[in-house]
């Protein structure tokens, strides 16, 4: 089944809004970064690579406009960008839950750990967390990894059904 003009625009646009949303997830990490004082840790750096990663797969999509098989696919790598970095953030608000006797110690930061060790064993250090990253902020109630987790079910479950979803009976947005 082909799609029609008006739906591979309406795709675009969907697609569009998704990058956009990412934009904003970006900037409002780096607001917090720069402007609020808030310093990553290194699963939070994780998180926003893999918000990077869905607002590319979005922008990919948007220039693109796909047919067929290739709305499959970017909603498949939605899907799995927006997979990941819920993982990483439950991974985060589950090392925010422990009790304060079982936090890991403080560990390098990222980027020592990118220059020192190979690139595999970096991320598996990076993903066990440290205890920095079992520091707790807010922002309205609610603990950064708990915001970033919410945006990444919202957002990535948003890319991957206006993606896949059937053209036929799709009510746009």
């Amino acid at each position: 089944m082909s799609l029609s003009w008006v739906d591979r625009r309406s795709l675009r646009l969907a697609n569009g809004i998704g990058f956009l949303l990412c934009v904003g997830m970006i900037a409002g990490a780096y607001y917090m970064e720069l402007v609020m004082g808030l310093e990553p840790c290194p699963l939070c750096i994780l998180q926003r690579l893999a918000v990077v990663a869905m607002g590319v797969v979005f922008l990919l999509a948007t220039v693109h406009g796909p047919r067929g098989f290739g709305r499959h696919l970017y909603g498949l790598l939605l899907l799995s960008a927006a997979g990941t970095g819920a993982a990483i953030a439950g991974r985060h608000l589950w090392l925010q839950s422990l009790p304060e006797d079982q936090v890991p110690a403080c560990g390098p930061g990222l980027d020592y750990m990118l220059e020192v060790f190979p690139l595999m064993d970096a991320l598996r250090m990076t993903l066990q967390g440290s205890g920095e990253c079992a520091e707790v902020e807010k922002v309205l109630g609610v603990t950064l990894p708990g915001w970033t987790l919410a945006a990444f079910i919202i957002v990535g479950l948003y890319g991957v059904l206006m993606n896949m979803r059937p053209r036929e009976r799709a009510i746009w947005l």
